[in-house]
């Protein structure tokens, strides 16, 4: 296909009648043909006030239809999506907008004080309130340019990471990148005609827009949309039919961790699908203890569509908590030592991943840019291991390794054990400066309701099972960790709060 408008363009015309989008929340159902309508009457919309090929049109929309009627209004124009968080400030949303130079935003009504103070210094022309979309394509079919107006290797997005280390950066896909990595999902997942993908995070991050939105359409599967608790969860996986779910780890501890889960039928779900950050070995085989169906882990980085590697359901029962043995379809995967030589079984290094549906790079900024792709090989500041059957373990990322005393500590495998605590409801493990040491191991640690840890439960309970030198020296209680919308975990803020 050539560009991601031509994905819906096919869909509309194989399943014309078929459901193409179930919205609950506002009791809306849509078939691809009046998906594809609304989509083309909102293009000529925007067409009408001055938006073109090459455009950026920023989303500042929730998990609506009209999200995704957006996303495909400007696929067809050729212009570029610039999602934006729901979550984030004006000043935030100021910096996105300006940043991508954006011509447009089409935005949730009632956000619309948030609106105001965000495009007052960003330069914005065409403002849309999704109460203001149009209801049905006044065009006609006369001046209907089939396939749209983009050619595969245009820009389609300009995704901006999440911004877990500092100021975001505008990762730039092309359609062609979009498309792959859609495709990749839908073979990777299986996910077919008839089938119903349940959509709960945030549309506006790389995975579910990218390969479970343009996973389900490609498929010509019904994707069903909503705003992630676990009790939503819970009501639209059984009430809905839905056959897939992706969602972060936290999102799948805290739907284990419901009193009623036994009180829903969750047979139709065919695939559980996580990724989005780290997680041990015992949590994952505590889900597939409390949840009906297959399990398939996802890792990959939005500056690569997002693509990498899955660990598929036959291989979770020896290899749950590793990311998978090889790259997922159009991935190659390398883990590179610090000399720059690729490592062996056992040695310590960073994940490399070389990928079709790889970033052009950052937009405005090409040091991070050279910092990133090397030799066409991607480097994802993730450090892991392989095991003797090429298994991939992530130690953690390069920029949270904790050194103390000259000798590398990986966070996560202190946090991975911690979580095994039953007074730990959820940790991280970071360093704090030391005089002497350089850094020390502290462990920041929400306690489960009624119980709260000592230092020195922490330690003794790491006793055996770690090294000396990884035992926390440091507790701190909180009564929750900074996360992104995503579910990733905030370590700077962690580590802001202690300088």
């Amino acid at each position: 296909m050539d560009n991601l408008w031509s994905l819906l363009e096919r869909s509309s015309r194989n399943f014309p009648e078929a459901l193409a989008l179930r919205f609950p929340a506002g009791k809306r159902y849509l078939t691809w043909l009046d998906l594809k309508q609304a989509a083309l009457a909102l293009a000529r919309e925007l067409q009408g006030r001055g938006i073109e090929k090459g455009d950026r049109v920023g989303l500042f929309l929730p998990n609506t239809p009209e999200f995704v009627i957006s996303f495909f209004a400007a696929s067809y124009l050729g212009a570029v999506v610039v999602p934006i968080n729901g979550k984030l400030t004006a000043p935030e949303i100021s910096y996105i907008l300006a940043d991508s130079g954006a011509k447009a935003l089409l935005y949730a009504a009632d956000k619309g004080e948030t609106v105001k103070e965000a495009v007052e210094k960003a330069g914005v022309g065409v403002l849309l309130a999704d109460t203001d979309f149009p209801l049905q394509d006044a065009g006609g079919d006369s001046d209907y340019r089939e396939g749209g107006y983009a050619e595969a290797a245009d820009l389609a997005e300009i995704l901006y990471t999440s911004g877990t280390t500092g100021r975001p950066k505008g990762v730039m896909l092309t359609n062609y990148a979009v498309i792959a990595v859609g495709q990749m999902m839908a073979y990777e997942a299986q996910i077919y005609h008839g089938d119903n993908v349940l959509l709960l995070m945030p549309l506006t991050h790389s995975a579910p827009l990218n390969l479970f939105v343009v996973g389900a359409v490609w498929a010509g599967a019904q994707m069903t949309l909503g705003e992630f608790t676990p009790q939503a969860l819970l009501q639209l996986a059984a009430g809905e039919g839905a056959t897939h779910f992706f969602g972060a780890p936290v999102a799948y501890q805290l739907l284990c961790r419901m009193p009623n889960l036994a009180e829903y039928d969750l047979s139709a779900m065919k695939l559980w699908i996580y990724g989005g950050a780290p997680i041990g070995r015992e949590q994952v085989l505590n889900w597939q203890k409390l949840l009906p169906g297959k399990f398939m882990s996802v890792y990959g980085l939005t500056e690569a569509g997002p693509n990498g590697l899955a660990l598929r359901p036959a291989e979770h029962a020896v290899k749950a908590g590793s990311i998978g043995g090889r790259g997922s379809i159009n991935t190659a995967v390398k883990i590179v030592r610090e000399d720059g030589r690729e490592a062996g079984p056992g040695e310590t290094g960073e994940i490399a991943l070389k990928t079709a549906s790889v970033m052009l790079g950052y937009y405005n900024n090409s040091g991070a840019t050279a910092s990133a792709l090397r030799e066409n090989w991607l480097l994802t500041g993730d450090v892991a291991l392989k095991d003797e059957d090429g298994y991939v373990w992530i130690l953690d990322r390069k920029k949270d390794m904790i050194i103390s005393g000259g000798v590398n500590v990986y966070p996560k495998e202190i946090e991975d054990l911690l979580l095994t605590h039953p007074q730990v409801a959820d940790v991280a493990v970071i360093g704090v400066p030391h005089p002497d040491w350089g850094e020390s191991v502290c462990a920041v640690v929400v306690p489960h309701p009624g119980g709260e840890p000592s230092l020195e439960t922490i330690r003794q309970f790491c006793q055996g099972k770690l090294a000396d030198y990884k035992v926390p020296k440091l507790l701190r209680l909180v009564p929750a960790l900074p996360r992104n919308s995503s579910g990733k975990l905030l370590k700077y803020e962690l580590r802001a709060e202690r300088a």
